[in-house]
């Protein structure tokens, strides 16, 4: 009798060891599956990627091949056709601003309710720190050295992932991350003209960066909304800030004196501008909200070293220097290891 209550129990203990084994398997299988790069995740990064130097040339177009002088218009004019884009929509119920969760299901019906918008108010207090800030940036240093300080962008979006969102990277990603950022300060080295103002500001816009990233990842997954209600929310809050703005900054009135207002070219680059910066904005919402903030980062990095190439190869004007390949080069490599590790899960 007493030998087989002690086999009794010596079976349980046994049987409550392998539970907690594979209950440790289990958390471990989902954090594999989740550090995981999905191929939708894949395709919606690379999009990004495609669109976003896309964009770059038909803004550089509108603003310095017709020299148009109002960025804050364009950036009104691109967040207005954002919003009223994603009203039609959802007016016909093409899309939805909430996810398939319970959580988004009951908090919008319909379109987004006040106490939502009070939830994104964060996001879009960011948005205006990171707009604001970004166009400050570049006045105060040479662009060798405001291209390397922006590139360790990706640190500052690490550490702003661990703290709002508690993110916790493998080492792999951080020696990407570290190779990343040692091949940026390789780049710029022969231009390391020190001026604290400007290097501060450039520092700063890098904070701001990765701060409104990793609040797109912390609200995505607690207010059950997806991308498109992400960005109405941030349209409803953002564009009448930047249309009172405008008006009493005089850029409203600058723009519409614009001497090549009326040229068809100069109209067709600014609506494709338009059309872009939607489309943009949608894949750094899916793609922050689908993969991280840390990969929106990353995925940033590899559009500059592309845009960097095709300057080179179709417009020229960079001196060759063997340092900034070097610098360059490690910046892919980092990159590459990165989108490895997350397309292997690790």
């Amino acid at each position: 009798m007493l030998g087989s209550k002690k086999s009794h129990m010596a079976h349980a203990r046994h049987t409550e060891r392998e539970r907690e084994r594979e209950r440790a398997i289990g958390l471990e299988s989902d954090r594999h599956s989740s550090n995981r790069m999905t191929q939708r995740g894949a395709i919606v990064a690379l999009s990004y990627m495609v669109i976003a130097v896309l964009l770059v040339m038909f803004n550089k177009a509108a603003l310095s091949s017709y020299k148009f002088p109002c960025a804050n218009v364009l950036t009104v004019m691109q967040m207005i056709l954002s919003t009223s884009v994603l009203f039609v929509l959802r007016k016909l119920d093409f899309i939805k601003f909430s996810d398939d969760s319970p959580n988004g299901k009951a908090a919008v019906k319909h379109f987004v309710p006040f106490r939502i918008l009070r939830q994104i108010s964060p996001l879009s207090i960011a948005y205006l720190f990171y707009m604001v800030v970004g166009m400050a940036s570049i006045r105060g240093v040479n662009v060798p050295m405001f291209t390397t300080l922006r590139r360790t962008t990706v640190f500052f979006t690490m550490i702003m992932e661990f703290v709002l969102v508690g993110q916790r990277h493998s080492n792999p990603i951080i020696l990407s991350v570290a190779i990343i950022v040692l091949g940026a300060l390789i780049a710029g080295s022969r231009d390391l003209s020190f001026k604290l103002e400007g290097y501060s500001v450039v520092l700063l816009s890098n904070l701001t960066t990765a701060i409104y990233l990793a609040t797109i990842a912390r609200l995505g997954k607690t207010t059950g909304l997806n991308s498109f209600g992400l960005m109405w929310c941030n349209g409803l809050i953002c564009g009448p800030i930047l249309i009172l703005w405008i008006l009493l900054s005089g850029e409203l009135k600058m723009a519409l004196n614009f001497e090549s207002i009326h040229v068809l070219g100069f109209q067709v680059v600014t609506a494709l501008s338009c059309m872009l910066a939607f489309c943009l904005n949608y894949t750094i919402f899916l793609n922050t909200t689908l993969n991280s903030a840390l990969t929106q980062t990353m995925c940033g990095n590899l559009k500059d070293l592309g845009t960097v190439l095709f300057g080179w190869i179709w417009f020229g004007g960079l001196p060759f220097d063997w340092l900034n390949v070097l610098g360059q080069l490690l910046g892919f490599v980092g990159s590459g290891l990165y989108a490895y590790c997350k397309l292997k899960g690790k």
